[in-house]
């Protein structure tokens, strides 16, 4: 799976993503009883929609994404996940133009404006050729304020 490094971006034509592997495996984590999420450095696959992380310095090969409570100040937050068709690797740039339109659309949604108006951004976690081997076919939708940490969820925040 591959987390992009550069964010999605705003323009006339939509939303161009631009995407950067990232080899990720491992496991560990710690489940909150209170909020039901799993706190601590957890595997990427383990990322979860509703999930907060603080993935700010996430870059390279990670093995593990922090992984926190949403009542904690956080990076970043889960909030929909697109499955790609099987087949053959797409290649990142087909995985980079789905996820542009997948996580614009759900953005639309989960935060109440429009993409293009919004204050907020987002990101994603994509398959890499090695994950996709593995049967890896998910887009994970990540959405974060460029102003820095929240707390709470952005679900519904029109902004």
């Amino acid at each position: 799976m591959t987390t992009s490094t550069s964010r999605l971006r705003r323009s006339l034509a939509g939303a161009v993503v631009l995407a950067a592997a990232v080899a990720l495996s491992g496991c560990s984590g710690i489940i909150d009883t209170v909020n039901g999420a799993i706190t601590g450095e957890d595997d990427v696959f383990s990322i979860a929609v509703g999930d907060c992380l603080n993935d700010a310095d996430v870059s390279g090969e990670v093995q593990t994404v922090p992984i926190v409570s949403c009542d904690e100040p956080h990076d970043s937050e889960a909030y929909s996940s697109y499955i790609l068709a099987d087949g053959d690797f797409p290649g990142d740039d087909a995985i980079a133009d789905e996820a542009g339109f997948a996580c614009v659309t759900a953005f639309d949604t989960f935060v109440g404006v429009n993409y293009e108006d919004s204050e907020l951004d987002a990101t994603y976690y994509s398959p890499t050729a090695e994950s996709w081997a593995s049967g890896d076919r998910e887009i994970l939708c990540i959405i974060y304020d460029p102003a820095g940490q929240v707390t709470g969820s952005l679900e519904g925040a029109q902004r």
